[in-house]
């Protein structure tokens, strides 16, 4: 059986011990490091930048996962790629041209994220997949924590992993939204590889990160 990676979102941590929390996330057993970058106008809310990024990348050796939700994101990726970022994430709705900005990230030496909201279809991207190493399935829409996950999307993450498997390609299949012990069975079983949590991992059993995550890599 296959390990799930677990990538916590830092959107639940308490900010005003950012780096604190991000070492707990790391002896707790996390894969990566979910970073939520929105900025009030792709998304409704503002969260943090790349001076922010850059001032936690020595706190930790795990991977940093950075998804852009943000508006018009190419503009945004030399600094979020600097910064430290491992991962960049962005929509298709927030480039103009998703393959230059796809090819831009590829230019800083990340890995290649592409996220699909709840109502977008795959469409959007399909041609793409074969030149990405993640798609990011949200099921809520973006822009706050501790939303009900959408159960509509359990249908396309199955067809995301049956396009991977017929085409053969890589990418990672990545579910971000009210993912809790009661429904990440059905999301790994319907294909994820990587699940995103917050509100369950940093507020669940009185707040045992290590358990939380163990609980979520078990089918």
């Amino acid at each position: 059986m296959k390990k799930i990676k677990i990538s916590p979102s830092i959107l639940s941590a308490d900010f005003s011990q950012l780096a604190n929390e991000i070492k707990r996330l790391e002896s707790g057993g996390a894969d990566l490091i979910h970073v939520d970058v929105m900025d009030g106008h792709f998304v409704p809310n503002i969260t943090i930048g790349p001076p922010v990024i850059k001032s936690l990348r020595g706190i930790t050796k795990l991977p940093f996962d950075v998804h852009l939700m943000i508006s018009p994101v190419h503009d945004y990726i030399k600094n979020f790629a600097e910064a430290g970022s491992d991962i960049i994430t962005i929509h298709p709705e927030a480039t103009n041209n998703l393959t230059d900005s796809i090819e831009y990230i590829k230019s800083f030496k990340k890995k290649i994220g592409v996220s699909l909201n709840p109502d977008s279809p795959i469409e959007l991207i399909e041609k793409n997949l074969n030149k990405i190493d993640l798609v990011l399935i949200m099921s809520v829409f973006p822009g706050f924590g501790g939303q009900k996950f959408i159960p509509n999307v359990i249908e396309k993450i199955k067809r995301l992993k049956k396009i991977k498997e017929t085409k053969n390609f890589n990418y990672e299949i990545e579910v971000d939204g009210g993912i809790n012990f009661s429904n990440y069975k059905k999301v790994i079983e319907a294909g994820a590889d990587i699940l995103v949590s917050g509100t369950t991992i940093f507020k669940e059993n009185n707040g045992d990160i290590k358990k939380n995550i163990e609980i979520l890599r078990v089918l």
